[in-house]
């Protein structure tokens, strides 16, 4: 994942519609025996398609410039312009598309194999045969093309997963996730090891599964840009549930809790509709007296499991927490809400 790409800015323009013909049919004996001219082309569409064995937006790193083609002029004999080439841009799932302009998300894909058009081509003018009517035998007129759309846009990727993981640079993210996925991110004792999102399928009982994204480590800051900022915020709005993981010997397990909350609100308030869950990491150096006065620190309301990746202890109670969690009434409503939001704002 070192050629991990999340954001793309570029140029694109959808094809020009084809003008209109004002022919006029030729006969042996009449030169004009009335109106024949076709209508234009079509403008290529701009056209999003989702794939599902796309985790990055590398492919696209080095398209400056994305331009349809433009529809044909229609001609004589009624003959109607060919549409000009739609140009299909393939991303992975989770891709969004923003006017730089406005800021405005004009497309959004979900979904293994959805199209969306989100910059369409312009209409084929209408040729002159089309205004031919009782009281107008010889229109002399046609319509021109439609315009095409044309500015740039930014592709931002958004990365789906059920959980994301959450913490401070070396909170033991990294190795959680090696240690229950086949996920290989780069671990080492010191701030910011992971750079870009690493994902990883949990498998649970009776052939179940559900994915895993380890995020760049918080900073207090990071809602203003500081660390990794928001290239690390925006992936955490795609997950379902939020694991905050926290080291055994953190100095204040409750204040490292409510500073990665509170950058969360500041980023985007509707963070704390998710549900959270906290996993005590590292925790194979703790007895149970430790345990419990750490369970005293931690809010009553969410729940925790300690573990410990080294010695594989609790994972398969947090494996259970999470699924419980993946899978309650609320979430399931809270998710289908969510959907429903961004499909009414692409709208």
């Amino acid at each position: 994942m070192e050629n991990f790409v999340d954001y793309i800015r570029v140029f694109c323009k959808s094809g020009h519609g084809g003008a209109g013909s004002r022919h006029f049919m030729r006969t042996k004996f009449k030169a004009m025996a009335g109106p024949d001219g076709g209508d234009g082309g079509r403008g290529g569409h701009l056209i999003l398609r989702g794939n599902a064995q796309l985790w990055t937006l590398l492919h696209l790193r080095w398209y400056k410039n994305v331009l349809a083609e433009d529809g044909e002029n229609g001609s004589g004999d009624n003959c109607t312009g060919a549409n000009g080439k739609d140009i299909v841009i393939e991303v992975p799932l989770g891709t969004i598309v923003r006017d730089e302009e406005t800021g405005e998300v004009e497309a959004e894909v979900l979904k293994d194999g959805e199209e969306i058009i989100f910059m369409p081509g312009g209409q084929g003018g209408r040729g002159n045969a089309y205004f031919k009517s009782a009281t107008n035998q010889a229109p002399e007129y046609a319509q021109p093309g439609g315009p095409a759309l044309e500015g740039w846009k930014l592709l931002e990727l958004k990365v789906l997963a059920d959980v994301g993981l959450v913490g401070f640079p070396n909170a033991g993210k990294s190795t959680l996730l090696s240690s229950i996925t086949a996920a290989r991110p780069k671990i080492a004792n010191y701030a910011f090891t992971t750079l870009t999102p690493q994902l990883g399928m949990v498998p649970y009982r009776d052939d179940k599964s559900f994915c895993m994204a380890d995020l760049p480590g918080i900073i207090e800051g990071a809602h203003e840009g500081k660390g990794l900022g928001h290239r690390f915020l925006r992936h955490i709005e795609r997950n379902a549930v939020l694991l905050f993981v926290i080291p055994a010997d953190s100095q204040d397990h409750l204040k490292e809790f409510d500073i990665l909350v509170n950058e969360l609100e500041q980023y985007n308030p509707e963070m704390l509709d998710k549900q959270f869950l906290i996993a005590i990491s590292k925790s194979d150096m703790l007895d149970d007296e430790l345990k419990a006065a750490i369970s005293a620190e931690l809010p009553e309301d969410v729940p925790h499991v300690f573990i410990s990746s080294v010695t594989q202890t609790g994972l398969q109670e947090l494996k259970d927490i999470l699924w419980d969690a993946l899978t309650s009434e609320a979430n399931m409503r809270q998710s289908e809400e969510e959907q429903e939001k961004e499909e009414e704002e692409t709208d």
